[in-house]
């Protein structure tokens, strides 16, 4: 799926990643969520979390995973965004969303959000869509309520040992949320 649109700067497409965008694709999602350079943005996670949130054998796995695309925004050649998209039972999961931090308040995720949605509505014919924030995050989860998604209510412990990450709070845990697509 390549599509454009123009945007405050210039022309925004799309398209599904390859193997050789793995390295580029885990830069843009440690950038965007830890570390200084995530302070850019809105969606730093850098008070919370500390380490890798993906490696690109991570990001080789998820391309090559069948019901699953990591679908990328590009501005000209250059990757400024991707998101992880799963077929699951009768709905997709939205994982991994990030714009450049430096990019980030320009519009160019609501489109590309928009874009990832009718994304898994037309490739897997699924009607709803759903992710997992971070509870604390409620900044990001009212970004999310403005896109019509929905708290449901249900919540699981973040893993507290996954080997790349450290957790700097205690007790997080994710908040699921989904959306039902016209």
């Amino acid at each position: 799926m390549t599509e454009n649109t123009s945007s405050n700067t210039s022309a925004i497409s799309f398209r599904p990643a390859v193997d050789a965008d793995a390295e580029t694709i885990a830069d843009l999602v440690n950038s965007a969520y830890r570390g200084d350079s995530s302070r850019q943005g809105w969606t730093t996670e850098a008070d919370l979390l500390q380490g890798s949130r993906i490696l690109a054998p991570e990001v080789r796995k998820l391309i090559a995973t069948p019901d699953s695309v990591i679908l990328l925004c590009l501005q000209g050649d250059d990757i400024i965004g991707c998101v992880n998209l799963e077929k699951t039972e009768g709905a997709a999961y939205l994982g991994m969303f990030v714009v450049r931090p430096v990019l980030q308040g320009k519009g160019i995720g609501k489109h590309f959000m928009q874009t990832a949605e009718r994304h898994a509505q037309v490739s897997w014919g699924i009607d709803k869509i759903w992710m997992t924030v971070i509870s604390v995050r409620k900044e990001l989860i009212a970004y999310y309520e403005r896109r019509g998604y929905v708290r449901t209510g249900r919540f699981k412990p973040f893993p507290s040992n996954n080997g790349k990450e450290q957790m700097l709070v205690e007790n997080l845990q994710f908040e699921e949320m989904e959306k039902i697509l016209s």
